[in-house]
């Protein structure tokens, strides 16, 4: 190990300060590609999405085969969106990163002691002697890529290798939102009437707390909870479009 590592770990140790220099390397999952968090929030749209619009247009009774168009509709219509939304908003995230990422290189190309004197200071305000701050910041300014990677994490809060990967959320988005919103819609591809409205709903209610407890498992919170509120959610969601498709169905607006 570097003594100047060894040493900036003790100086941030005796301060209280944090660094990422940890004694033991800790394994941790890959979200930063953005497909893992494009998955999560695409099965559990697509579900919620679905299940109002077909407890929606259940509430006003109308054919079967009206219900059916309306959930493949949704389903499409949903899964593109999602996808599109996906891919447009974190390919607009890199190409900005990527430009940040090249005007800070091109600062440490032109001006690398100006360069040096705000990596100086990081350190010095997180509690580090100015002594040794200066000799960090002098061996990382002498590779131009380390430079780079802790400049950017240190003002940009990014990293230049993992800005994430918008064909995958994209591909994961749509992918998963209609895994999600697939699941109410079964039970009116082969049925109908108040039995398909009712299995469409345990199916939706299971599903929800498969998705919450999975959830739990990327956050780290309870199962429980995370299952509860996205059941909740997916009831409430569901109450209140069928009610409006009931109002709407018997008071006869067409």
């Amino acid at each position: 190990m570097p003594g100047w590592i060894a040493a900036l770990r003790q100086s941030l140790h005796k301060t209280g300060g944090q660094t990422d220099l940890a004694p033991h390397e800790h394994r941790h999952r890959d979200v930063r590609g953005g497909g893992a968090r494009a998955a999560v929030f695409g099965i559990s749209d697509g579900l919620v999405t679905n299940v109002s619009l077909i407890l929606g247009m259940s509430g006003a009774s109308p054919p079967a085969g009206v219900v059916r168009l309306a959930g493949l509709a949704g389903l499409l219509g949903g899964a593109f969106s999602m996808a599109a939304g996906e891919y447009i908003s974190m390919r607009a995230q890199t190409e900005l990163f990527e430009r940040e990422l090249e005007r800070e290189r091109q600062e440490i190309h032109r001006s690398p002691e100006w360069e040096l004197q705000e990596l100086v200071k990081v350190y010095e305000d997180r509690g580090v002697s100015s002594d040794l701050a200066l000799q960090v910041a002098r061996q990382i300014m002498s590779d131009p890529k380390i430079a780079l990677e802790t400049h950017a994490r240190e003002e940009l809060g990014i990293h230049p290798d993992s800005l994430g990967n918008p064909i995958q959320a994209a591909v994961a988005s749509f992918v998963t939102f209609s895994v999600g919103a697939l699941l109410p819609l079964l039970p009116f591809l082969i049925g109908h009437g108040s039995h398909a409205v009712i299995v469409s709903i345990v199916i939706a209610a299971v599903a929800a707390v498969i998705v919450g407890s999975a959830l739990s498992v990327f956050t780290g919170r309870s199962w429980w909870r995370s299952a509860f509120r996205q059941l909740a959610i997916c009831a409430a969601a569901g109450a209140v479009t069928y009610g409006v498709g009931a109002a709407v169905g018997l008071s006869g607006v067409s």
